[in-house]
């Protein structure tokens, strides 16, 4: 049956006590901007719930959009109607008709927010079972445990709900609603799953990458825009940071003890993204890292390259193995853009036997030996380039810092 209205239940935002408004006015906003496309549409509210009127708008598109939305705990198409009981059973039974494959077990449940409605929810769940099997004669049978469908009818001061679904939304907390980070962004299949988690609990992300002309490809370049925008579309639009690391990379190569490389770069990476993120007005850096998996992802490791970056660090994947991973970024839809044969310049530039535990003073000593790594990186931000990137790819835009 053809839905009338979309009851979109609201997620950990609730908890929030005298913030809940701020928090459920983002989600709002977040609702309201998915729904610009269809403008017949109508919203309105009540604690903890937000009603779409579709008004004959595609209910299948608008659920694709609200997928994409954080701080949805779970919604429901439902067909409206008065709140009176003969209404109610016609309307029920021709839900329950509706249902392919047709259920072979049912319940109602019902809820009674209006309590003027002359009945209370254990009898109207009785009044509305019963008027719907006595019409199926035969064909249905109850089942309160585990039934095959679920009749709810929910009793609002001027309008019933009828619904025999409950769609689980993505969870977390509004785009935004607790600050904003830049993520660092590779090429491959851990970044964007990172930055995905961070935008589900509530951080506005802007994305940094580093890139390697000429050692890199514009396929590579590509690649990673492709990210960004795949990101974007539960963001509306992301900011995307291209850092020229080319000078950097080959300067170290030079002069760098080969094990010590990957260590040598990630660090030059995080000065140049903590400067990014004061730049940008962002409070933390996140990354895709997971312990143990790489040898830059040892507990050493990481100790030594994160030392003397003062803002928070944020890594959502540290305790995830790939296999957990890798099934986030194909349910976001960044593994097949992942995985496209393009390489990013860490890559590129990976010793045969990079050190798993590199000494910190050893490290620190040889980033004072090169007078020239402070001024590279400081050329290395002015000379970052920006993409707005957007969720339908038509108005991107470029700039420099």
């Amino acid at each position: 049956m053809k839905p009338d209205v979309v009851i979109v239940r609201l997620g950990e935002l609730t908890l929030k006590g005298r913030n809940r408004y701020r928090f459920e006015n983002k989600i709002k906003d977040q609702i309201a901007l998915m729904l610009k496309p269809f403008p017949k549409t109508k919203l309105h509210e009540e604690y903890g719930r937000v009603y779409i009127v579709l008004n004959d708008e595609p209910y299948d598109r608008i659920a694709e959009g609200l997928d994409r939305i954080f701080g949805l705990f779970s919604y429901s198409p439902a067909v409206a109607v008065a709140p009176d009981l003969e209404e109610i059973r016609e309307k029920g039974l021709a839900l329950i008709r509706s249902l392919t494959p047709y259920p072979a077990t049912f319940k109602v449940s019902a809820k009674r927010a209006d309590k003027s409605f002359p009945h209370n929810s254990q009898e109207l769940g009785y009044l509305v079972g019963g008027y719907i099997l006595s019409h199926e004669d035969g064909k249905l049978k109850v089942d309160v445990h585990k039934p095959d469908a679920e009749l709810r009818v929910d009793i609002r001061q001027n309008e019933a709900y009828l619904f025999t679904q409950s769609i689980t939304g993505t969870g977390g907390y509004p785009l935004g609603s607790n600050g904003k980070a830049v993520l660092m962004l590779s090429g491959g299949i851990d970044s964007p799953v990172a930055g995905w988690l961070s935008m589900r609990k509530g951080l506005e992300i802007e994305a940094v990458h580093f890139h390697s002309y000429p050692y890199t490809s514009e396929k590579a370049r590509q690649k990673v825009e492709d990210l960004t925008r795949q990101l974007a579309m539960f963001a509306d639009r992301i900011v995307l940071h291209l850092v020229p690391f080319t000078e950097i990379q080959t300067g170290l190569k030079q002069e760098a003890k080969e094990q010590l490389m990957i260590t040598l770069m990630r660090r030059s990476m995080f000065r140049i993204t903590e400067k990014l993120a004061g730049i940008r007005g962002a409070g933390a850096i996140v990354t895709g890292e997971s312990l143990g998996q790489v040898a830059s992802q040892t507990l050493s490791s990481l100790s030594v390259i994160g030392h003397g970056i003062t803002v928070p660090m944020l890594r959502p994947l540290i305790a995830m193995d790939k296999m957990e991973i890798t099934a986030i970024s194909k349910k976001i839809g960044t593994y097949p853009i992942s995985i496209l044969p393009y390489e990013d310049c860490c890559t590129l530039f990976v010793p045969k036997s990079p050190s798993t535990n590199p000494n910190l003073s050893f490290v620190e000593r040889s980033e004072r030996g090169m007078g020239w790594l402070a001024e590279k990186e400081a050329e290395a931000v002015a000379g970052t380039e920006r993409l707005v990137i957007e969720r339908d790819a038509g108005d991107e835009f470029d700039e420099y810092f």
